[in-house]
């Protein structure tokens, strides 16, 4: 196989952006999309973290392109899951927030899924771990590898069934593991010790938050295990080289000010994309999950409806792509009792986060409210967590727009200033007006 790098055209043809044309494959590739639970970007070997140990995500991503700004579209899991394979921001699509429980948010019937897509293509289609959306028949995939309480290791072997069977149509396998979610779990993974682990800056650095992300990276290293299995067994059964790997997370950490919000450790997430046909490297595209679907047909050379998302087949291809700098969050519930709809425009610099329900006190996730941290911070009477005062945390404002390049951490609310907000807030209502969101009328009568 010809393997064409844009390291090679770079090395050859000087600085720039080169645009770099992958040979197309006759044949369609086997599809893996691995999700992991609640994995926050940076928390990785192939993301900046010298500490926890992820040797599946830094081998598929010294054989893969490593995304740099990659985005989910809502920091919550079963919505979330719903956008990656949908194509449809979750506002459209019908699955506002949890699906399980008396949450009972289900997707609408007419929605045609990934599963259904490539099914129709000519694939097998698998699923196994975390499913979390519903209903059955629009995410139907034709087996479920099923091991309950399995480490996402010996989930991983299971799946050799499918990567053996006398078929001569490709498999799609749609594999998620519960960790790093909530209560961490860390078995068959070595201890890390709380003096090592590296606090984010929106995040208080106290014991209590130290002892967390010890348990949390040590629940991240399981949930590696299995992706390590993984492509020992793509390997071993003569795979590896006509198979496309996709490795995700559906939101971001699991802390207060992360997961459920639509700041940046929310949002801005780890996305690392293994295509035989190309070389290793990096890609600055900004994409989103609503991505994932187009993107993956165009690879399986399926048939995709209409969705929100457009296909990155070719931008990931360069390393600075044109036309892939801005992108669009859209957040309604997480549990159902935690009621607070945000819509977010991001570009290269800025970020404008709209609170449509501004007049509410941010609601808190039930396991984020009980963890160890935020709780330390409320014994301890700090009246900052992280970076950010806890009033502003807890009581928003109907806008908020923040520089990222001077304010990393989206401290300085800078939603006054008419001429930068006035263009941002346009752009946010045309993308409503796209993507068919109820809750535009909120312009209107708000």
């Amino acid at each position: 196989m010809n393997h064409i790098s844009r390291r090679s055209f770079l090395g050859t043809l000087g600085a720039g952006t080169v645009a770099i044309h992958a040979r197309r494959r006759t044949a369609q590739p086997n599809i893996v999309l691995f999700v992991m639970d609640d994995l926050g970007t940076g928390d990785a070997g192939c993301y900046g973290n010298p500490v926890i140990k992820t040797p599946g995500l830094d081998q598929l991503a010294a054989n893969g392109t490593r995304f740099t700004h990659a985005f989910c579209t809502t920091a919550s899991c079963s919505a979330s899951r719903s956008v990656m394979l949908t194509g449809l921001y979750n506002h459209a699509n019908g699955q506002y927030g949890h699906m399980h429980s008396f949450h009972h948010f289900a997707t609408f019937d007419h929605v045609r899924a990934l599963p259904t897509l490539l099914s129709a293509a000519g694939y097998r289609t698998f699923r196994t771990g975390k499913y979390h959306v519903a209903p059955a028949h629009v995410y139907a995939f034709d087996g479920h590898i099923t091991a309950e309480g399995a480490s996402p290791e010996e989930r991983a072997t299971q799946c050799r069934t499918i990567m053996t069977a006398r078929d001569a149509r490709p498999f799609f396998l749609y594999f998620c593991t519960q960790e790093p979610h909530r209560p961490f779990l860390r078995g068959g993974s070595a201890p890390v010790d709380p003096a090592d682990v590296i606090v984010p800056p929106y995040l208080p650095d106290l014991d209590a938050t130290r002892q967390e992300l010890a348990h949390y990276y040590m629940s991240v290293e399981r949930a590696d295990k299995g992706l390590v299995r993984l492509i020992d067994l793509l390997k071993a059964t003569a795979h590896w080289n006509n198979t496309v790997v996709v490795a995700v997370s559906d939101n971001g950490i699991a802390f207060p000010g992360a997961k459920t919000t639509l700041y940046e450790p929310g949002m801005r997430l780890p996305c690392v994309v293994r295509r035989p046909e190309l070389l290793p490297g990096v890609c600055d595209a900004m994409i989103t999950w609503a991505d994932l679907v187009p993107t993956l047909c165009d690879i399986a050379q399926a048939d995709s409806p209409a969705v929100h998302g457009r296909s990155f087949k070719r931008a990931m291809e360069e390393r600075t792509p044109p036309g892939w700098d801005e992108v669009y969050a859209s957040h309604t519930f997480h549990e159902v009792t935690m009621y607070y709809p945000m819509r977010v425009v991001r570009t290269r610099r800025h970020k404008l986060l709209w609170n449509l329900a501004h007049g509410l006190s941010y609601p808190f996730a039930s396991d984020l409210f009980a963890s160890a941290t935020w709780q330390a911070v409320r014994a301890e009477g700090h009246t900052h967590y992280g970076r950010r005062h806890i009033e502003d945390y807890v009581h928003r404002p109907m806008f908020e727009l923040y520089d990222l390049e001077s304010d990393p951490h989206e401290v300085h609310n800078l939603a006054a200033d008419t001429a930068l907000a006035d263009p941002l807030k346009h752009k946010l209502r045309a993308f409503q007006e796209r993507t068919g969101d109820p809750w535009i009328v909120k312009w209107t009568y708000e």
